[in-house]
């Protein structure tokens, strides 16, 4: 049927035969283009065609309790001369080690052990894998449910003003959080959590920060704890800002170090709008770039993150949808 029309339009007319042929070529094209993923002109795509066509894939995620919390008490007044003031929050009984001067290539060693060798879910574990690789070290006890403020201070006789110039073969201090209790350590899958923490000193004058967070899991893995970035509330009072000279350092400094501005900016005030519909609850974690902007609706429609325009690989949510009713019913 479709033979004899295309003859009797032919002899009716060969430009429009050859019009009609041409045009039926380009809309089959782009549909074919368009359901693989290609960037086609918007005309030759319906809305109700384009929540099908993105095909971002959603990474499988497991809970996991972590027992361990650290974070740095006033870090604009830590140094190495004055010392630092770390905070604690755990859920059972555990033990703060301090590593003073930790060599760097020996801590990465160490991960590598507790990957293929021995777990290292006591201080002495890691002290072993380090091979005393370090300049000094201070312990203290834990108790659980109580956020205590830890003040950790390099003895004077050691003389240390600084660890040199970048890049470094030491770390100014770890931490490392273990379960006080060895019945605790079956219980939880994070057995330990090491934290590389930066203090300022007269060479490296970077303001004192966390670096970076590992997770050391029973099974023998280990993962780099990192920050999600919310969608910032332009509602919320700004708080004290470094001054443009301060940032210009900084920013320098962390260029020097291979660091980003971005992979260790300080957590603002959340909002828990949708940046795209401002009504739906931020429920969604994009990756690699790991802002979380994006509400259960509008997800579907995105390729690429509304804050950054980085394509999105992977994602994943925070809760699911029986926790989100769960947490209505409270709330009502």
């Amino acid at each position: 049927m479709a033979a004899v029309f295309l003859v009797t339009l032919y002899e009716y007319s060969p430009l429009f035969y050859i019009a009609v042929v041409f045009t039926c070529f380009i809309v089959t094209t782009g549909l074919v283009l368009g359901w693989f993923g290609w960037d086609v002109p918007v005309i030759l795509r319906n809305s109700e065609e384009t929540q099908f066509n993105t095909r971002v894939f959603k990474k499988q995620m497991r809970q996991v309790k972590n027992p361990f919390g650290l974070e740095i008490t006033n870090p604009s007044s830590a140094s190495i001369s004055t010392g630092i003031t770390l905070t604690t929050d755990c859920l059972e009984d555990s033990l703060l080690t301090c590593y003073w001067g930790c060599s760097v290539q020996k801590l990465y060693e160490a991960l590598q052990k507790h990957f293929y060798c021995f777990r290292i879910s006591t201080p002495q574990a890691l002290e072993d894998a380090l091979y005393s690789e370090y300049l000094y070290q201070e312990q203290y006890f834990i108790k659980k449910d109580s956020k205590e403020e830890i003040y950790c201070q390099l003895p004077r006789d050691t003389k240390i003003e600084d660890f040199g110039t970048v890049p470094r073969s030491r770390y100014p201090l770890v931490a490392l959080l273990t379960l006080a209790d060895e019945d605790d350590r079956e219980i939880y899958d994070i057995i330990s959590m090491v934290s590389v923490i930066h203090i300022p000193d007269k060479t490296y004058k970077l303001s004192c920060r966390i670096l970076y967070q590992y997770l050391l899991l029973a099974q023998g893995q280990f993962h780099d704890l990192k920050q999600l970035f919310m969608s910032a509330n332009n509602n919320s009072t700004p708080s004290s800002n470094p001054s443009p000279e301060e940032k210009s350092i900084d920013q320098s400094l962390l260029e020097k170090a291979g660091l980003s501005e971005s992979e260790v900016e300080p957590p603002e005030e959340n909002s828990k709008d949708c940046v795209v519909c401002q009504n739906g609850s931020v429920n969604w974690v994009l990756l690699p770039c790991r802002h979380t902007c994006l509400c259960d609706g509008c997800v579907r429609y995105f390729q690429q993150c509304p804050m950054c325009r980085q394509f999105v690989q992977e994602s994943f949510t925070l809760c699911s949808q029986k926790e989100q009713e769960k947490d209505q019913q409270k709330a009502l």
